[in-house]
């Protein structure tokens, strides 16, 4: 006999009448086939390894007589840990009062998104590693890669969802040999850093619980991860609303274009466009407002070329 799940159920906070669950998720999904987050029937699945270890969480947002609420099933050793921090996952923890739009895009976003909460998951490494994986690949690749690598070496999540799956413990990341990275498209540069990282898994776990600025620095400090990946992993792991992306290929010319109209702004010349939210420390949630427009430049240079990291 199956064990039965652990329940719960929250409320988003007055406000959000605009919240919904699966836009809410969906930043924290590697690609339309992670096996690790996944979207089916109307609910959101994620297997996750908690501290206390795996868990499947099952997420289902209905309507309720003040409302929309979300209902919760967990299951395995890490059940308990991933009910208890529902509220942050699901945004509970984000107070987006502080943000005040400086531009007319950004204040029409906005209001057209009242709901928009960042997600806070407070595990480091579930979004470290595929971050490394994204670096200076195209994202199908990285999506391929993160596929592969979890399904291979991690496990199948506990509960129901037979095609639900936990990423590798940190030891089993140390373990993956030279040949499995290779065959999933992983250069050695980007796997000896998922390997330095998970080698001080607790380090890395530690920044959930700081400020910006030293958990920057704290995940850094590992060779191999700069701002990029950093910033992209603090987004996620600690809902950080100033944590800006730099050195992404994109993100300076679709800021630039919608606020100015201007083509070919690079990182200074956004980081100065966001200047009025670094006051605020409100930089990433103003990018995903001025994301969530769709307005970007048109494409004028060939997409990021697939890689190829066979020897010649």
């Amino acid at each position: 006999m199956s064990t039965p799940p652990r329940t719960r159920t929250w409320s988003p906070p007055a406000g959000a009448g605009s919240y919904r669950l699966h836009r809410h998720l969906g930043v924290l999904q590697r690609g339309p086939y992670d096996p690790a987050c996944r979207f089916e029937d109307g609910a959101a699945w994620r297997g996750t390894r908690t501290p206390d270890g795996p868990a499947a969480l099952r997420m289902r947002q209905e309507r309720g007589t003040d409302g929309p609420v979300v209902r919760a099933e967990a299951w395995g050793p890490g059940a308990g840990w991933a009910l208890e921090t529902l509220p942050a996952l699901l945004g509970g923890a984000d107070d987006p009062s502080a943000f005040v739009p400086h531009h007319r895009l950004v204040a029409e976003a906005h209001r057209r998104h009242p709901g928009l909460r960042l997600a806070r998951t407070g595990l480091v490494l579930e979004s470290l590693i595929p971050s490394v994986l994204e670096q200076k690949v195209t994202a199908e690749e990285a999506y391929r890669a993160w596929r592969l690598l979890v399904r291979r070496f991690g496990e199948r999540a506990p509960g129901p969802n037979l095609s639900l799956h936990v990423m590798p413990s940190a030891r089993d990341w140390c373990r993956i040999p030279s040949w499995e990275w290779h065959r999933a498209g992983v250069d050695g540069k980007r796997s000896a850093a998922v390997v330095r990282a998970a080698q001080r898994a607790s380090r890395m776990e530690e920044a959930a619980g700081m400020e910006l600025d030293a958990a920057l620095r704290r995940l850094q400090a590992i060779p191999g991860i700069g701002p990029w990946t950093a910033a992209e992993t603090l987004q996620r792991s600690n809902g950080d609303p100033d944590a800006v992306t730099v050195g992404d290929l994109h993100l300076p010319r679709i800021v630039g274009y919608a606020l100015t109209g201007a083509r070919g702004v690079d990182d200074a010349g956004m980081l100065e466009l966001l200047a009025p939210y670094a006051e605020q420390g409100q930089r990433h949630r103003a990018t995903r407002l001025i994301l969530s427009t769709g307005r970007v430049p048109p494409r004028r240079q060939p997409r990021f070329p697939v890689g190829d990291i066979a020897p010649l």
